[in-house]
């Protein structure tokens, strides 16, 4: 996948891109990227890529002038162009994997009071919303995307790491434990000891079940649950109803 962004901060978008597992997905070549600083497309010596709002207003709007000869550097219109905004479709699972089976994608960091509507109006194929909150930075948006969806690409991560996690089926994902076996005074979950991998397997659903009821039960909603799981919620249930349940 090719990954284009475009953003008046560079500084904050390169380090992404050379450490970590991207880093090892740009190196083996199943990614590429070139960032794209809109300044570079101005005219005067003050590289301005903002101004103030027609209409009155504070804060200020990102010019279209720039950005536009940002986007043509790059073949935009050949590429899906995603824009990071509070008034953006959810990002989710579901959409992360939609995306990542693209070969290339274009995204516009936005800042201050946001871009000028135009730019959107010409460009933009998804407006994506990371959660119902607003940030200051376009950059650290757009990085919880990219992050979302280059790590589904195939190939940078094992499938069988993914399987379990979170959003990837139906239930959040189960406590992960590691060597010491005992720390101060806390000590890792016997059966995940026990070398019993059907004890193990139940126990991880039930503790999925128990994360998903407790923290994000509206998934369960929409969620399809097998004979095995409906009897593990029911067991929850009724632990609940009689005591406190410490789900950790």
């Amino acid at each position: 996948m090719k990954i284009n962004v475009i953003t008046l901060f560079p500084e904050l978008i390169q380090p992404f891109f050379t450490n970590s597992i991207m880093a090892r997905a740009v190196s083996s070549g199943k990614v590429s990227y070139e960032i794209i600083n809109p300044r570079d497309f101005t005219a005067d010596r003050h590289h301005k890529c903002d101004d103030s709002p027609f209409g009155g207003g504070a804060g200020m709007v990102i010019k279209p002038e720039p950005f536009f000869k940002a986007l043509d550097s790059c073949s935009a219109d050949t590429s899906r162009v995603i824009y990071a905004s509070p008034a953006g479709r959810p990002l989710t699972q579901r959409f992360a994997e939609e995306l990542s089976a693209e070969s290339e994608l274009t995204f516009i960091c936005g800042h201050y009071e946001g871009i000028d509507q135009r730019i959107i109006d010409r460009y933009v194929s998804d407006e994506i919303c990371i959660g119902d909150y607003v940030i200051s930075s376009g950059e650290v948006a757009t990085l919880v995307i990219i992050d979302a969806v280059y790590r589904l690409i195939d190939g940078v991560i094992a499938k069988s790491s993914l399987e379990e996690e979170s959003f990837t089926g139906p239930y959040l994902e189960y406590p992960q434990y590691t060597r010491p076996e005992e720390y101060m005074g806390m000590r890792v979950p016997e059966v995940l000891l026990s070398g019993h991998h059907e004890n193990i397997r139940k126990w991880r659903l039930k503790k999925r079940l128990e994360k998903t009821l407790k923290n994000r039960p509206e998934l369960l909603d929409n969620a399809v649950p097998d004979k095995e799981a409906l009897k593990i919620l029911e067991e929850i249930r009724a632990e609940r109803g009689g005591c406190s349940q410490n789900t950790n």
